[in-house]
């Protein structure tokens, strides 16, 4: 007859539970597969086989109860290195969105907003547009596999250990503050083309005090904006590319401070 003490079931849920709360965060909060559009369902089978593929390969965890005091706070620390994961990982969306959102408010297109489940709110067609480019260039470029694979790699950089002070936090907030460099370093080519326009269109108000400003101005900044989008796409990749890239590294980062 096969006996299995407490100690030895502890150990058993711990290798599996523990895991696959850091992951489930994960997934939870992940650009692209951790969209409200994707089924609960799905978040949860994915992460427990991810969990069942993994499990094996990790350092052994702590021989503490899970469902003790000091498990419940391993517990917490698990889902908030898997949800700083995903939000480094979401930084890189949030700021094409960003970006998209201050073209289409120079171009005169504040107003046309399209509900966005992933927020929840209204966001500018522009910040949609953009941020379904580089969810598309994320999955082109195997990023949903590279995130699961830097996700695994944080189980070694910061193994499942008792609790500690949560100083990585500052890391993880100085990462946030990209989403302002990369939404201006984005959207700064096609602010300066439009505001020469405006400026443009400043003068020609001045040299033709008859002409109807608002007839003419409003749909040449908007076909300007769209003219001036197409022809920088082809150097939206590489800084997509960079931006992606930095997450990648970021998450390894992110998850060595928070040891």
């Amino acid at each position: 007859m096969i006996s299995v003490t407490t100690e030895q079931l502890n150990v058993w849920l711990a290798a599996f539970f523990w895991p696959l709360a850091r992951i489930l965060a994960l997934i939870a909060s992940a650009p692209v597969i951790g969209n409200p559009s994707v089924p609960a369902r799905v978040k949860i089978g994915l992460a427990i086989f991810v969990t069942l593929l993994v499990a094996p390969l990790l350092p052994a965890p702590p021989s503490t109860d899970p469902a003790s005091a000091s498990g419940l706070l391993i517990l917490a620390q698990q889902v908030l290195i898997g949800l700083a994961t995903g939000f480094t990982m979401g930084i890189v969306i949030h700021a094409a969105e960003m970006a998209g959102e201050l073209i289409g408010l120079q171009m005169g297109l504040g107003f046309a907003t399209l509900y966005d489940a992933s927020v929840p709110g209204m966001i500018p067609v522009i910040g949609q547009y953009l941020g379904i480019v580089i969810s598309l260039a994320l999955l082109a470029v195997d990023g949903h596999l590279l995130m699961l694979s830097a996700l695994v790699e944080s189980f070694h950089v910061l193994p499942i250990t008792p609790l500690s002070a949560p100083s990585g936090l500052r890391a993880v907030a100085e990462w946030g503050g990209k989403i302002f460099s990369y939404s201006l370093a984005l959207s700064l080519p096609l602010l300066a083309a439009l505001l020469i326009t405006n400026l443009a269109l400043g003068v020609l108000t001045r040299a033709a005090p008859q002409l109807n400003i608002f007839a003419v101005g409003f749909p040449l900044t908007i076909l300007m904006g769209i003219l001036i989008l197409t022809l920088s796409f082809r150097y939206f990749a590489p800084a997509f590319e960079r931006m992606l890239m930095a997450s990648f590294t970021a998450i390894l980062q992110v998850a060595a401070a928070l040891r």
